[in-house]
């Protein structure tokens, strides 16, 4: 999906949420019968269907389909299908956070690019610009670097300066952007740390930011805004367990609808116009 397709979609449906598919089968409503990874995919498409009007992307995080084997990975594959056929507008993110160079990594592009045909994939930019470029090989394609993360445990070297005060998730945005553009890289930054958007945007002022954090985890959508949003919007705000598990009955789709439609309604008076 280019940029101007994902702005266009933001402002079409005023809504700049994404939706986590982080979906656990220890969590899945009981009503819900079959394998795990019929269990799962199940859960999905319904979550899906009754999401759908309210966000522009969903963010499946690969783990949760990885820790089923086989099955769970083809449960995320149908998962990817379904979107693409029932809701073709949404943006697709394969939450992976791989980090790896050379062959690996263009392996890992062509694993969620051709075989997966995702729109975005997580990456973890440690072992520098060898491991992202081949998934910025991919026109169209999204490249989203892990900047700024909401985990209590960031501080231990994100936020971490050197001799000259700078931290290191603001060198690995002044040093990635070069990599590639606004048009085909992200960042990930927390909404715990929405204090610190501010800052990010002066070394990424028009670079899309992926942020994780607004729900469970108590991040702040109002700062979020306030320090993140620039006139083409530029924010992903990912929400998942409070919506997806919003109810663990068989009602779980219909309250999942009912989140994911009172958190775009907020997002809606802070965009703007």
């Amino acid at each position: 999906m280019k940029r101007n397709e994902l702005v266009d979609n933001i402002f079409n449906k005023g809504s700049f949420l994404c939706v986590g598919l982080d979906t656990d089968i220890k969590k899945i409503p009981a009503c819900i019968e079959g394998t795990d990874g019929e269990r799962v995919l199940a859960f999905n498409k319904a979550i899906i269907d009754a999401t759908a009007p309210y966000c522009v992307a969903y963010k499946p995080n690969t783990a949760f389909y990885e820790s089923l084997g086989a099955e769970g990975w083809t449960a995320l594959e149908e998962t990817v299908r379904y979107i693409r056929e029932k809701y073709p507008d949404q943006f697709i993110i394969a939450d992976a956070k791989r980090g790896d160079i050379g062959n690996t990594a263009s392996l890992y592009a062509r694993a969620f690019f051709e075989k997966m045909d995702v729109d975005a994939v997580t990456l973890a930019p440690y072992m520098g610009e060898d491991s992202v470029k081949p998934f910025l090989a991919y026109e169209g394609k999204w490249s989203i670097i892990l900047a700024l993360t909401s985990n209590p445990s960031a501080t231990d070297f994100e936020t971490v300066a050197d001799a000259k005060g700078a931290p290191l998730y603001e060198r690995v945005i002044r040093r990635s952007r070069h990599w590639g553009s606004p048009v085909d890289t992200m960042y990930v930054v927390g909404a715990t740390r929405a204090e610190s958007l501010a800052d990010i945007r002066k070394s990424a002022p028009r670079h899309f930011l992926l942020v994780p954090g607004v729900g469970s985890q108590g991040g702040s959508l109002e700062e979020v805004a306030k320090y993140g949003m620039i006139d083409e919007c530029g924010l992903l705000v990912n929400s998942s367990r409070a919506i997806i598990y919003a109810s663990k009955e068989a009602d779980f789709a219909e309250a999942a609808g009912k989140a994911a439609a009172e958190l775009a309604a907020q997002m809606k008076t802070l965009l703007p116009c």
